[in-house]
């Protein structure tokens, strides 16, 4: 786990070595401070030398200034290198994720996901300053000071020995008890993360259900749990910091009892005395440090193993060795196809099927019928489990998954704008499109007149979701971005269902004339959407079951005729 996380530092090194390389330096000089005071006392305070004051004073404030400034080149490379750890971390995190195909991301949740480049990395960001600040410090000065201590007196140096047994036992009851606590507690937010995500992307819905109070109940809930969970760990870590400020003044008090017993009878200076106090306060000190830092790491271990836990998840989705980045054509090909989201489960069966480049083809099926599955595997979002699909005559696996992608548009059944002007969403299709394709497109897919009536057309701002236009207008303009990339195939997954038919009629029409090489697929719950396509693909129990135009299945197929009739009385209720 450290191993993956210390490959994040990177270009950081450098800072991370100057940082440890000055606090070392520091470090020395912090454990020759209570020498020089001791030589103050004993040289030149007692015996009344002004000189021996002066030459040492001298020593000791340069050692004092030198010591400050060490300290603060110190922490200005460690803040720099622990800023940019973390940044990387973050980059790396989010970058895998990015990467991720859509079986992983459902198997994390996006809540999940979010607390993890949130909450969990911002909790090993302080753990990761502590650990380089206390591993490269605070066991010098322990080893120094013990060194100087025995020098001074063996005898008084093992005070600080009636401590350890006091420390090891708190440090093993804290990772114990506290670091389960903490695992849970982090889980904790990701449920919080997900009621909160979800309230506010459903706020319409809670404000005209009435289900405020019951919603705010439901995140109190989690808020408490959370609360209770945390609380718990804090008591135990509490226990720490009054523990071992008995344990210092503990020592503090013995030396001064047996050191006045030294200094009477074995002629012991007051100067040792004092350098003797502050060295065995540094190794006491040291060793709280330490200890802070098993503490520290403890409590940050849970977030640690779930970022790693991301970055472990193989990415099943990749690029073949030497992948084709040419596609001839939008021909489609099923050969024997099966897909399931979960072994054991298929959710497409013996799928076998070729269209051609240019058609127009329209897939129809009731509610879990997995159209959207058979669609989802055309660009590879997922792999099949059985069989092949070719696009172009080519194994979707041998190709480029940016060329396959960049050449399979897909306006999907959930409309995502992101926040932004309108000709920003636009160029996702595009980049580099000008003005006049931008206009283009949206005459193809009806959306110019309502985007010229906006305030500042093609730079109206767009809020997050686009949440300040229709679900029509929306649709619209998704469907103008996937034609702004002029693909080979362009898959409609249900995607006019917010415009009323006249308008999808016009898109589909245009559509067609102006990309008549283009394969189109449209799947549509509506017959009167795909009854005048070319091919018309029935869905039923994880298969094809019947293919043909509009008058082939209504002629052929019982369950056309039912989905025909029972469509066609609604229309008439209306």
């Amino acid at each position: 786990m450290i191993k993956r996380l210390a490959g994040c530092v990177r270009q950081y090194k450098k800072d991370i070595i100057i940082s440890v390389c000055t606090m070392v330096m520091a470090a020395v000089l912090e454990v020759l401070i209570p020498y020089l005071m001791a030589n103050i006392i004993d040289y030149g305070i007692t015996p009344g030398d002004m000189n021996a004051t002066l030459s040492v004073g001298g020593m000791l404030v340069g050692a004092s200034l030198l010591s400050l400034c060490l300290g603060l080149v110190s922490a200005r490379f460690l803040a720099s290198a622990s800023a940019g750890f973390i940044k990387n971390v973050r980059k790396d995190l989010y970058y895998h994720i990015t990467n991720f195909p859509f079986q992983s991301i459902d198997k994390f949740s996006t809540a999940s996901l979010i607390t993890r480049l949130t909450t969990d990395i911002s909790s090993i960001h302080g753990a990761f300053s502590l650990m380089v600040r206390v591993c490269s410090r605070s066991p010098l000065i322990m080893l120094f000071s013990l060194f100087m201590a025995f020098r001074i007196n063996s005898q008084l140096a093992l005070i600080f020995l009636f401590v350890l047994p006091l420390l090891g036992i708190l440090i093993y009851i804290i990772i114990r008890i506290a670091f389960p606590l903490f695992r849970k507690a982090l889980k904790t937010y990701d449920q919080l993360n997900s009621a909160i995500g979800e309230n506010l992307k459903g706020i319409r819905v809670v404000k005209s259900f009435v289900r405020e109070d019951f919603e705010t109940e439901k995140l109190k809930k989690v808020s408490k749990n959370m609360q209770d969970t945390f609380t718990k760990a804090e008591k135990i870590v509490a226990f720490f910091n009054p523990t071992m400020q008995f344990a210092i003044y503990l020592c503090t008090i013995l030396l001064a009892w047996f050191g006045a017993h030294h200094i009477v009878i074995h002629g012991m200076s007051i100067g040792q005395l004092m350098s003797l106090i502050i060295y065995i306060n540094h190794i006491l000190f040291a060793l709280i440090m330490i200890s802070m830092l098993f503490i520290n790491l403890a409590m940050s271990r849970a977030s640690a193993e779930r970022i790693v836990e991301v970055f472990d998840e193989e990415i099943v989705l990749k690029n073949p060795d030497n992948p084709i980045t040419e596609i001839p054509n939008g021909d489609i090909t099923f050969e024997n196809v099966g897909f399931g989201y979960s072994p054991g489960k298929l959710v497409l069966e013996d799928i076998n099927l070729h269209i051609k480049s240019g058609q127009t083809i329209g897939v129809l099926g009731g509610t879990g019928s997995s159209k959207t599955s058979l669609v989802q595997l055309i660009p590879r979002l997922y792999d099949t489990v059985q069989g092949a699909i070719k696009v172009g005559g080519i194994d979707v696996r041998q190709l480029d998954m940016a060329t396959l992608r960049n050449h399979v548009s897909m306006v999907l059944q959930k409309n995502t704008l992101f926040t932004g002007t309108v000709s920003a969403n636009l160029k996702w299709g595009n980049t580099s499109a000008t003005q006049e394709e931008l206009e283009q497109v949206c005459k193809m897919a009806m959306a110019h007149d309502f985007v010229m009536g906006l305030e500042d057309k093609y730079e109206t701002y767009i809020d997050q979701g686009g949440v300040n236009l229709s679900g029509g207008q929306r649709q619209r303009l998704c469907i103008a971005r996937a034609l702004l990339k002029r693909p080979k195939i362009i898959i409609f997954d249900d995607s006019t269902s917010a415009v009323d038919t006249s308008t999808e009629g016009e898109i589909l029409k245009s559509i067609k004339e102006t990309l008549p090489t283009t394969t189109k697929i449209i799947i549509s719950q509506r017959i009167s959407t795909v009854q005048n396509l070319d091919t018309i693909l029935l869905m039923h129990n994880r298969k094809i079951i019947a293919s043909g135009t509009h008058q082939e299945l209504l002629a052929t197929n019982e369950i056309y005729q039912e989905i025909y009739n029972s469509q066609s009385k609604e229309e008439d209720r209306e």
